[in-house]
């Protein structure tokens, strides 16, 4: 396996340098890790070492380096804790809820948190290239004085010793899960932040999402041997740990006097490293498309034992899907591992709660897996475009529930989207949106957050399958994963990606949908005896508009309005019906003018964007007769 994981890196630093084509000029920090710990699995501690090989490919010199401490985020008085206190509607997994009286209570876990049972991550003995540095600890982050600085083009090797404790269970990672799972091991290392072309991403944490450098792992875990570790990466030593990892016909016995295990995992071109571990792991493995092992691992409860056995083939149908509609899952294992609060994605896993139906179980694992091509591939920076990351998984996940578990609701196979329009438009309602644009960490409400990352991400998408036709949308997909995989996008990215497959322009759909809360109405103000229609945009963002008109005749005919600011036309969607392109309706222009070829009374009904995929707020406004 380490020849194969040396290959691997090999093919990832020629994709690299083949994405430099489609972005001139642009560069990544690497970050490769040699970490090598104990996990007491009676007190939760850890020790370890931590060698870190950083290059600085950028154009800048560096006199200061940033280490995330996420753990540290899990005492009482931390932002986290004070978050969950000041905000109004806090996630209701990482509270208590109680009465006083007639009031409702909502109470931080993380406050009553006690020494034993907090997070912490503490380090020791910081060098660089073997010469004591400065270090100085705020909140969740290491701030690291340099002993020299690092030129651009050059590298510097960072060691440390840190000593850590698991909390007890409050968000994604911890200790002892509702389901019993003792260790979800996320964000549980001294992690280097992220500093690009916009300069370091020292973000503390409050609890969103994660941004990392590329590189590789070399993780050695040592663990009481009765336990069963899932995790980022390819295990190098597993016909000595055995654990279901070995190879087929070999068995593998421990002696008895062995007490411990020590477990070699190498993870080559993540931004992350993750494990979780259990005494009462069942592990299962197959194999799926393209030579990728799927692992399988979860509690062994009768309860669940059957809908996670039924899970295994959804998940090889489900890498199948994402294969064929976005690009090929790039490394050769995926785990699926029952651990955490809820559902996460990680490089080459992910953890998620394993008591649920079957339904369930296969649409997180679907949307997790998903994150896959839309996080550990395309890195985006999940803390300023959240919905791209959020957003388009949410997309692709939706659309493969669709064909691997087919709905028994017709209607709702027609739209599998709907309820992400739903949420966006109740969100508007309440006058309380702010723009993609905000920080995740700045939200005003955890309902907001969710909606504009998750819906309204979604709504990006099948609305661009509006403006530029479904398959360029697809196409863009596919090029925006071949173009920028193993780096971090940007939403420019992406709008370039599309630009290229479909030669129109927009930088305006970029800018309205995400940079503002701009809306889009427009509505069927009149029409007059002789069939002229007057149309009206009342919100402020423009869009193309698809108009399809029936005729009490029987006959049928469609109307293409453009937006000017594309310079661009849509091809037909609706090929069966002859269609009329108009001239482009100007942004500043109030209203608009459409002639039809019949009068008023022989007018069946006129309808704005019959597929329904523009987010228009009002659809009441959209066709006449109007409709509720």
């Amino acid at each position: 396996m380490r020849k194969a994981s040396l290959l691997l890196f090999v093919v990832f630093s020629n994709l690299l340098s083949a994405q430099n084509n489609a972005n001139p000029g642009y560069w990544q920090q690497q970050a490769y890790y040699k970490m090598d710990f104990f996990m007491d699995v009676k007190t939760f501690q850890y020790k370890g070492t931590q060698e870190l090989e950083y290059t600085n490919n950028s154009p800048d010199t560096l006199r200061k380096v940033f280490y995330h401490l996420y753990f540290n985020a899990f005492q009482p008085g931390s932002e986290m804790d004070i978050r969950l206190q000041t905000i109004t509607d806090p996630d209701k997994r990482m509270v208590k809820s109680f009465k006083v009286g007639d009031k409702e209570v909502k109470e931080s876990r993380i406050s009553t948190l006690k020494p034993d049972q907090i997070g912490y991550l503490k380090i020791n003995n910081f060098k660089q290239d073997g010469q004591v540095a400065s270090t100085k600890v705020v909140g969740t982050i290491l701030e690291v004085t340099l002993v020299k600085p690092i030129l651009p083009k050059s590298k510097s090797t960072f060691t440390l010793d840190f000593d850590g404790q698991v909390p007890e269970q409050v968000r994604r990672s911890g200790r002892n899960s509702a389901e019993g799972v003792a260790l979800s091991m996320t964000q549980w290392y001294p992690k280097m932040c992220e500093f690009d072309f916009e300069g370091w991403h020292a973000d503390p944490y409050i609890g969103r999402e994660f941004h990392g450098v590329w590189g590789n792992y070399d993780v050695k875990i040592t663990i009481d041997k009765n336990y069963t570790i899932g995790a980022s990466g390819y295990l190098q030593n597993k016909n000595e740990i055995g654990h279901g990892y070995q190879d087929e016909g070999v068995e593998v016995k421990h002696p008895r006097k062995t007490k411990n295990l020590t477990w070699h995992f190498v993870a080559p071109m993540v931004h992350d490293f993750a494990w979780g571990a259990d005494d009462e792991y069942i592990h299962d493995k197959i194999m799926g498309e393209n030579g990728v092992e799927l692992h399988f691992l979860y509690k062994n409860d009768k309860e669940i034992l059957e809908n996670w056995k039924a899970l295994q083939p959804k998940t090889a149908e489900l890498l199948s899907f994402f294969n064929k509609t976005i690009g090929v899952y790039p490394y050769k294992q995926y785990s699926v591992i029952q651990g955490g609060d809820g559902g996460m994605e990680y490089a080459m896993c992910t953890l998620i709660t394993g008591k649920r139906s079957l339904g369930s179980l296969v649409g997180v694992t679907a949307h997790e897996l998903a994150h896959t091509w839309f996080q550990h591939v395309l890195a985006t920076n999940e803390s300023k475009h959240e919905w791209m990351d959020e957003g388009f998984t949410s997309f692709i996940s939706d659309m493969a529930m669709t064909q691997v578990m087919p709905p028994k609701n017709k209607k709702e196979d027609d739209n599998p989207f709907q309820s992400a329009y739903n949420n966006y438009f109740y969100m508007v309602s309440t006058g309380r949106e702010q723009p993609q644009s905000t920080h995740a960490d700045r939200y005003d409400e955890n309902m907001v957050y969710g909606i504009s990352s998750y819906s309204k991400g979604t709504v990006f998408l099948t609305q661009l399958a509006y403006v530029i036709g479904m398959e360029n949308m697809f196409k863009t997909l596919k090029r925006y994963y071949h173009d920028y995989q193993f780096t971090h996008p940007t939403p420019n990215d992406f709008k370039r990606s599309a630009e290229r497959v479909s030669g129109a322009v927009l930088d305006w759909y970029l800018v309205d949908w995400t940079q503002t809360t701009n809306t889009i109405d427009y509505s069927i103000k009149n029409i007059d005896d002789s069939g002229k229609v007057t149309l009206e945009r009342i919100g402020r963002m423009p869009m193309p508009l698809d108009i399809l008109v029936a005729y009490e005749d029987g006959t049928v005919e469609s109307f293409y309005i453009p937006n000017p600011l594309m310079r661009w036309e849509k091809e037909n969607p609706y090929p069966q019906v002859k269609r009329t392109v108009l001239k482009g309706w100007d942004w500043a222009y109030p209203t608009y003018e459409l002639p039809l070829s019949q009068e008023k009374s022989k007018i069946k009904s006129v309808v704005i964007d019959p597929s329904g995929l523009m987010a228009d707020v009002n659809q009441e406004n959209n066709s006449y007769p109007k409709t509720k």
